[in-house]
């Protein structure tokens, strides 16, 4: 290791310890503001236009897309744009969330005029106190005097990081308040990983599915079983609840006379299910601790009738492995 590289090692940890304070600075400062904040979110009836310049602008963008993706509708104005008409994107049903480090960014007069104008509710967030921005706002929350992580104390670091938290804390406060669900997470997250990941075990089941009675012959069930081509077979009462499965691993333990046999007689009693609102890598998971391939899905609701089944390989398919 040179010393210019443990150079760089120790700038690194200064940087991220510096944020770090300062992300527990704001922590330890947020008051009453925070809350009047999210009840003014929670009163709009439009969205949350979120408004910053330059690295403000950045987090401004982030913070929209956060509060869009957990149930808070949201759009970043860029207010170079607003001055010469996106300002007709700003409505009386709106509330604004404006950001600037400084307080006085010269391309935010017109968002603010804007604002009292027409009476949109404005939540200014800045570090400096009695700056245009926080003077004019319904709700004014006052960064706390944390220096930049750079020693020159000029570069947008720290108050960049605290300003993201903040709107993350925002975000979440609203998202616990509404009780948004994974499952309505998932409808603004189709794509990806994530949207694999939140993917729930109805989404992917079949529901042509290998079922007999057991009363069944083998030699009928062994039909069913090949026909549907999952390596497996449900054995079921008149009730259609679950009471056994076929497996391969059946067929191979009662080779010896198995077609004279009944499905009953052949079945592995009291199979692993999982439900239909549970989250396929849920099932992932129990497939790869029960070293299976799929799973009978179950209608939890009192009723335990088998209603699905998921394979390992629509789980690969769906990205959710």
């Amino acid at each position: 290791m040179t010393s210019s590289t443990t150079d760089f090692l120790a700038v690194g940890r200064r940087v991220i310890r510096r944020e770090s304070e300062a992300l527990d600075l704001l922590a330890d400062t947020l008051d009453g503001t925070f809350g009047a904040a999210v009840d003014l979110i929670l009163k709009a009836r439009g969205r949350v236009i979120v408004c910053g310049m330059g690295k403000s602008g950045h987090i401004a963008r982030k913070i929209a897309a956060t509060f869009a993706s957990t149930g808070t509708p949201a759009q970043f104005v860029h207010p170079g744009e607003a001055s010469h008409g996106d300002l007709g994107m700003v409505t009386a049903d709106d509330v604004a969330l404006v950001l600037s480090n400084s307080g006085e960014t010269p391309e935010l007069a017109d968002v603010i005029a804007h604002t009292r104008r027409f009476s949109i509710p404005l939540i200014g967030v800045a570090s400096r106190a009695g700056s245009t921005l926080l003077r004019q706002s319904d709700v004014a929350i006052l960064l706390p005097p944390a220096p930049e992580a750079c020693e020159t104390g000029i570069v947008p670091t720290t108050s960049t990081t605290m300003t993201l938290a903040l709107g993350d804390a925002l975000a979440v406060a609203l998202m616990e308040h509404r009780q948004f669900t994974p499952d309505q997470f998932r409808v603004f997250h189709p794509g990806g990983k994530l949207g694999a990941k939140l993917a729930t075990v109805r989404h992917l089941m079949h529901a042509d599915l290998p079922l007999v009675s057991g009363a069944t012959p083998m030699s009928e069930a062994l039909l069913v079983m090949s026909q549907k081509g999952f390596g497996v077979l449900g054995v079921i009462d008149a009730d259609r609840h679950l009471i056994g499965v076929v497996t391969d691993g059946d067929l191979r333990r009662h080779m010896d006379g198995l077609l004279s046999l009944s499905a009953e007689q052949v079945m592995t009693r009291h199979p692993r299910t999982i439900g239909p609102e549970a989250l396929a890598e849920k099932a992932v998971a129990e497939m790869n601790a029960r070293k299976i391939t799929s799973l009978f899905v179950v209608d939890p609701e009192g009723s335990q009738q088998v209603v699905g089944l998921i394979h390992i390989h629509d789980c690969l398919r769906a990205g959710v492995v």
